[in-house]
């Protein structure tokens, strides 16, 4: 009876140590090896070997929750197929060379946390469904070739702390629903093709930190409620085609000294109100 016991307890044992992530996860996981050339890796995957083993892939309670794959020269689109994550929470992709639109399929990640695939080469407009993925903080697709226009739906990711899209080509204005991220820390827009006005409703980012619009097109005087952003601690909205007077305090934060470019090309700094520090002495 002893020995039988003992047989028993083996076997669980054994089957316990074998419990691995599902096929479906896996066979996720493989398509990813596979899109981005894994042969090429630096850090390669063995397929026979167990998941657990993988460089890169953090599984808890035997499901992905985490992929880090930086600097291993991924090359290629990345499938469909990552949508079928739904346990992930970090997607750090940062500094490969992956090519191709962001699948809508990232929409799915509704656990996902953490969304880095900056300084690759993704192309394409960013998916209305990255705003499904709720439990999103930061999202880094900086140094990148996007275009298209800003997802509205970006604006319901109430945990949003980081939004970094700068050095692309996305075009188009500020949605307004961006102006309600009450949690965002990191606004970080810069040097790309947007267009329209600065709301006066960007006072309500009261977390703020840091606020960072310069090289785009954005035209408009310089809403006097930015100084309602009392966290804001650096700001750069130069070389973009706003007018009219700005405060002393909005003046000295703006790390070019609010610079811009007018109609003719030609670099002009915009006029600082010398009577009054706060900008709100402008609607007098």
């Amino acid at each position: 009876m002893k020995t039988i016991f003992t047989y028993t307890l083996l076997l669980l044992v054994s089957v316990s140590a074998l419990a691995e992530i599902s096929n479906t996860e896996k066979n996720a996981l493989v398509k990813l090896y596979k899109a981005t050339k894994g042969s090429q890796w630096t850090n390669k995957w063995d397929l026979k070997a167990p998941v657990t083993s993988w460089y890169g892939v953090g599984i808890q309670d035997d499901k992905v929750v985490s992929i880090k794959l930086i600097n291993n020269n991924l090359v290629g689109q990345l499938p469909a197929e990552l949508g079928d994550l739904t346990s992930l929470k970090v997607l750090n992709l940062f500094r490969n060379s992956i090519t191709g639109s962001l699948p809508a399929t990232i929409g799915n990640l509704k656990n996902l946390t953490t969304l880095n695939i900056a300084f690759n080469q993704v192309s394409g407009a960013l998916p209305e469904t990255l705003g499904n993925a709720t439990q999103l903080k930061s999202i880094e697709m900086h140094m990148n070739r996007l275009t298209g226009v800003l997802p509205v739906s970006i604006g319901n990711l109430a945990s949003l702390e980081v939004l970094s899209l700068f050095n692309n080509e996305i075009e188009g204005s500020i949605p307004t629903s961006y102006y309600q991220l009450k949690s965002l820390k990191e606004l970080l827009l810069n040097s790309n093709k947007l267009t329209g006005k600065l709301d006066k409703e960007v006072a309500n980012l009261s977390s703020l930190e840091t606020l960072s619009l310069f090289e785009n097109k954005m035209e408009g005087t310089v809403p006097f409620d930015l100084e309602k952003l009392h966290n804001l601690k650096e700001m750069n909205i130069s070389y973009n085609m706003f007018n009219g007077f700005v405060s002393k305090n909005l003046s000295k934060l703006d790390t070019l000294n609010m610079t811009m470019v007018n109609e003719q090309g030609v670099a002009t700094t915009l006029k600082v109100n010398i009577d009054k520090n706060s900008a709100f002495a402008a609607d007098e």
